[in-house]
């Protein structure tokens, strides 16, 4: 996020972790393109914090790597993206308020809208009244909002323990040759596709969307629930995929 260039989603700074796998994912056929992309954006970042030192190592030195596996990606989708990783902020360096969030136990559901455009989504709640409500905090850059404030309606479906390469993938840390829709069976939807083995999907009318810490709160308003056979939940804790045990 601009001018303080800090990920919307973690708090640290850009480029985190998954920002840096995902730009290693996407540039996996052009080195050089990666590097002159970042070296624009380090000048832009040199602009805007000023005095800050570090930039060089920060925006591309990580990915002038040639030795050894930068990478490792678990056969476990979602359980963590290399056995050690060589970005993470140590333990004891990470902010209290962070850790907590870590600490709370979040349903994995999957946001999409027509477009389509769709976005892995971790802190979903659903607010019972007159009319029911939902709310949520979603990345403002991704292409989910923007299809999201076109449309003015967007579907939300809860994921199960088989959807965790799924929701790597729309979470941007998973390959997804031939577009994110491109694998799975889908159902279309008016408020956009759906996985078709999701335990059901709600239709949402878009109310609002403003700034709330560093993600985007969207208001919307309930206008469909669809519900399948009943499924066991996949869980976001800790920066890891769980199961109820």
């Amino acid at each position: 996020m601009r001018p303080v260039w800090r990920c919307r989603a973690c708090g640290a700074h850009w480029p985190c972790q998954p920002a840096r796998l995902g730009l290693l994912v996407e540039y996996r056929h052009d080195r050089t393109a990666l590097l002159v992309y970042l070296g624009v954006l380090m000048a832009e970042a040199g602009e805007q914090l000023g005095s800050a030192t570090g930039l060089h190592e920060r925006f591309l030195a990580w990915a002038r790597a040639r030795s050894g596996t930068m990478f490792h990606v678990n056969h476990e989708p979602g359980a963590e993206i290399h056995h050690t990783d060589p970005f993470a902020v140590p333990a004891g360096q990470r902010s209290p308020v962070r850790r907590l969030r870590g600490r709370l136990a979040a349903p994995v559901t999957l946001w999409t809208a027509p477009g389509p455009a769709g976005l892995t989504v971790s802190s979903t709640l659903v607010a019972e009244g007159e009319p029911d409500r939902l709310l949520g905090l979603i990345d403002p850059e991704s292409d989910l909002w923007a299809a999201v404030e076109g449309a003015g309606r967007f579907a939300v479906a809860p994921l199960g323990p088989p959807h965790r390469q799924l929701a790597d993938r729309f979470a941007g840390l998973f390959p997804s040759p031939g577009g994110l829709f491109a694998i799975g069976s889908w159902t279309d939807t008016p408020y956009g596709p759906v996985p078709s083995d999701a335990g059901g999907w709600a239709g949402c009318r878009l109310d609002a969307g403003r700034e709330y810490g560093w993600g985007l709160l969207v208001e919307a308003t309930i206008e469909a629930v669809d519900l399948a056979e009943e499924t066991d939940p996949l869980l976001h804790y800790r920066g890891r995929y769980r199961e109820l045990s």
